[in-house]
């Protein structure tokens, strides 16, 4: 059967060229979850698609068809901020990598868009990226069913806020034996119950809750995704900033 979807609220989280004219998108919507598009003549001069086919703002988006890879049909841009630039760029570019490589196809996620929906409205004027970062990352965790619980530990006793925990992913967490030494790695972490608390209400009081923040989600999102390109490229580009500061200081 045909499928028709109209006025379908979306962000482009990837573009490829498609033939000598085309390009296959991918998108993630509001009411659809993510979906892989044709998008016919896209990239000639004279085609109204070049304008609205843009990453980090919401666009709205129609499409037909019954195979895997569907056609666009109509696509408007509804408005909202500013591209992102510099470290919010990438930080954009991070989200929609995260999206592209944790959600399947027609998998519908609500939460998902409205989280990216929030993210890209604040990376587009924030001076401080990294508390946008965690939050999105916990709520695209928690909506792929990753996150662990934020309300009981391994026993079924309520998290405390004064707490250690250990936490391993796909387990929940473990109270951590103060006479245990250890060490954060990719197989577990240790984080105080105040932090998942600050996951789940998203909001962060210090950073010692999001440095720990950025363990707990570096070591999940590493569990299921061994390679993430734009971390690795901001990570190289901020190498590179210290180092010229270093340089400028020295001289």
């Amino acid at each position: 059967m045909n499928r028709r979807i109209d006025s379908e609220p979306a962000f482009l989280i990837a573009t490829t060229p498609w033939r000598e004219s085309s390009s296959r998108i991918e998108v993630f919507t509001k009411n659809h979850g993510r979906q892989a598009l044709l998008a016919r003549s896209a990239r000639k001069r004279q085609s109204d698609l070049r304008g609205v086919l843009v990453p980090f703002v919401p666009i709205s988006v129609s499409w037909y068809g019954q195979n895997e890879l569907r056609t666009l049909h109509r696509a408007s841009w509804i408005g909202g901020w500013a591209q992102p630039t510099g470290n919010n760029l990438m930080g954009a570019m991070y989200i929609n990598e995260l999206v592209l490589k944790l959600t399947a196809y027609e998998d519908s996620h609500e939460e998902i868009y409205h989280a990216m929906y929030q993210a890209m409205s604040s990376l587009a004027t924030a001076t401080h990226i990294q508390g946008i970062l965690r939050i999105f990352e916990w709520k695209l965790l928690t909506a792929c069913g990753i996150a662990p619980d934020t309300q009981y530990d391994i026993d079924g006793r309520e998290i405390a806020c004064d707490t250690c925990y250990i936490i391993q992913p796909e387990s929940l967490a473990t109270v951590a034996d103060e006479f245990t030494n250890i060490t954060n790695n990719n197989n577990y972490v240790l984080i105080h119950g105040s932090t998942l608390q600050a996951l789940k209400n998203s909001k962060f009081d210090s950073d010692e809750s999001l440095v720990e923040a950025l363990q707990l989600n570096r070591m999940l999102l590493s569990f299921r995704i061994p390679q993430i390109c734009s971390r690795n490229v901001l990570q190289q580009l901020q190498t590179i900033k210290k180092s010229r500061l270093t340089k400028i200081t020295e001289r």
